[in-house]
């Protein structure tokens, strides 16, 4: 199969890039840096370009079976105007760009497009269990999710295959959220973010690269997916079982007035959350390696990179 990943070069790109290699399949990789990563593999075809503008990069995309859209700015530093308008343009103009470019009734009818977006779509809602078919929340990250969503499935009037695939916060060897917290930790200084009371919705990477080959696999299947662990944990749950593994105290919390001081809009976003359920894909059969927080955190630090 030929894939196409826009945002390739990213902590998550690279390793469903690795992973599809594995399988056999022929990545081509879309995104802004001049060159690849020293660590970006060999064997992918990359092609730098801006994927907010229309370019030549968009002729990739019409021989592909299948595109994954990971394209998005960061939404991990201090929101501004300026930061909040990169983080939506990155996203709606990529995606919409992409879907101007996929053929109308592709010659293979099995063409899919997977787009990804959060579960930040559905706001917060304290401790009331999200599925798939919950409402959009209506705070900057839920309207951005929904708008990004929509512009993936204005493909399905191309006759493409679309799936959403709302991601949780993904765990990992080679950084994202872990990467983030371990140095804290291992300077004696982790731990709960304000009350630690708000719900965390994550994800070991390994079972993201799985539920992505499963919704390759699965031809019949179409709409928004949750890639979230089962079992969410409360931030201050997460706190100490990172500190178990560590070895580590997680009793010194972050108060809640410094995350504001230090990322403003973005400080207050973290000090809630959504308690998320992959009620989809577990409808549908997926099985998770790794669906408690201590087995996946332990996999993730207890063994090299």
């Amino acid at each position: 199969m030929k894939v196409l990943i826009t945002g390739g070069l990213g902590f998550v790109g690279t390793q469903l890039s690795i992973r599809l290699l594995k399988g056999g399949n022929q990545v081509t990789v879309v995104d802004h840096s001049p060159q690849p990563r020293p660590y970006t593999p060999q064997e992918v075809t990359y092609v730098p370009a801006d994927t907010t503008v229309p370019g030549n990069w968009q002729n990739e995309v019409a021989v592909q079976d299948a595109v994954i859209n990971l394209a998005g700015a960061s939404i991990f530093k201090r929101w501004n105007n300026e930061t909040k308008r990169l983080m939506y343009d990155s996203r709606i103009l990529t995606t919409h760009n992409l879907v101007d470019a996929m053929p109308a009734n592709p010659a293979n009818k099995d063409t899919l497009l997977c787009s990804t977006s959060a579960v930040g779509y559905y706001g917060f809602s304290g401790d009331e269990e999200l599925v798939e078919e919950d409402d959009p929340g209506t705070d900057f990250l839920a309207r951005l999710s929904a708008d990004w969503e929509g512009e993936a499935q204005k493909a399905t009037k191309k006759g493409v295959r679309v799936t959403i695939t709302r991601f949780g916060l993904v765990l990992g060897k080679t950084g994202g959220v872990l990467g983030q917290m371990i140095p804290l930790f291992k300077k004696f200084i982790g731990g709960p973010l304000g009350s630690g009371n708000q719900w965390f919705s994550w994800i070991h990477m390994e079972d993201l690269l799985s539920a992505f080959i499963f919704v390759f696999n699965n031809k019949d299947i179409h709409g928004p997916f949750n890639f979230c662990a089962p079992n969410p944990v409360r931030n201050r749950d997460l706190a100490k079982a990172l500190g178990e593994v560590l070895k580590r105290p997680s009793f010194v919390p972050t108060p809640a007035f410094v995350l504001r001081l230090v990322l403003g809009e973005f400080g207050s976003v973290i000090l809630k959350g959504q308690r998320v359920i992959p009620s989809r894909l577990l409808k549908h059969g997926f099985a998770f390696k790794y669906p408690e927080i201590r087995g996946a955190l332990r996999e993730v630090i207890g063994k090299p990179s």
